[in-house]
């Protein structure tokens, strides 16, 4: 790969994405290649089993160690993926609020039947985390409770800094591979029949009977998959299903990266070489 970006300086992958992390998912995932991995060396990818919980306060160090490890070898990092939150939560300096599933598991059991109380209590101790989370949204509220239960703080506090873009990482560069809307929906139905006609379904096949944490479960397709080997639905509408939310998930991406202002956004068939002149411009 840094052959290929024509740079002298050595170059190792770190994988920013919530997904690749996990092994045995490759290619609902699009884990790189083997091959990929022995051309140049890989981070943060098949580091945890389905069954374990892939957490921001896991990953947060564990990236920015592997970033270290990088440097330290003389080479230079190129961080890719598109996981907004990971990314964020990799190169600028947030905090990380503690998390305690006995606690959270607590909250959860009190709000479980009504949502939206469960939020308006948020509302009366943390106004400003109630505002960013919609009142049905089980989830969100029940983090942003058990940290207050945890710490004593108000879940907003530890997001500040969410607002400012200052990488704790001097000289940072981002490129963003800007497609229109139109042209990635279509890249995005021929990757996944492309995936399917890889193996896919075979894959989920063999997850299909693991205990899948709840992060791992959240990778776009292998419920869908999922349905169609228990006879729930059939292929077609589940290709279909999947191709639909993996656009939904497109554009949630590209909202969250336009809110930064650093991605120098390039077309794809200039992205190669904006990153390489950045990587000779580092080196």
């Amino acid at each position: 790969m840094a052959a290929a970006l024509g740079v002298d300086v050595p170059v190792e992958v770190v994988a920013v994405d919530a997904f690749t992390v996990y092994r045995g998912m490759d290619i609902g995932t699009a884990t790189p290649s083997v091959q990929d991995r022995a051309l140049v060396p890989h981070h943060m990818v098949d580091r945890l089993d389905p069954e374990q919980e892939c957490t921001i306060g896991w990953f947060q160090p564990a990236a920015r160690a592997a970033i270290a490890g990088v440097h330290a070898r003389g080479a230079m990092p190129l961080l890719v993926g598109g996981s907004g939150l990971y990314w964020r939560a990799v190169v600028d300096p947030l905090e990380m609020p503690p998390t305690d599933p006995d606690v959270r598991a607590a909250v959860e059991a009190r709000w479980a039947a009504d949502p939206p109380a469960g939020h308006a209590h948020l509302a009366t101790l943390d106004p400003a985390a109630a505002s960013r989370i919609e009142p049905d949204n089980l989830r969100r509220t029940v983090r942003a409770l058990e940290v207050i239960e945890l710490t004593g703080r108000r879940f907003s506090d530890f997001r500040t800094t969410w607002e400012d873009h200052e990488a704790i990482y001097p000289g940072l560069q981002v490129v963003g591979v800007e497609v229109d809307r139109p042209t990635l929906g279509e890249r995005i139905a021929a990757r996944t029949h492309a995936m399917l006609a890889a193996g896919w379904l075979e894959e989920a096949r063999t997850l299909i009977d693991r205990d899948l944490s709840a992060s791992a479960a959240q990778a776009i397709g292998y419920a869908e998959l999922f349905a169609v080997l228990r006879g729930e639905r059939d292929l077609a509408d589940a290709t279909e299903a999947i191709i639909t939310r993996t656009r939904r998930f497109a554009t949630r991406q590209q909202r969250w990266f336009a809110r930064d202002p650093r991605v120098r956004w390039t077309p794809p068939e200039q992205a190669a070489a904006a990153v390489t002149a950045l990587l000779r411009s580092q080196g």
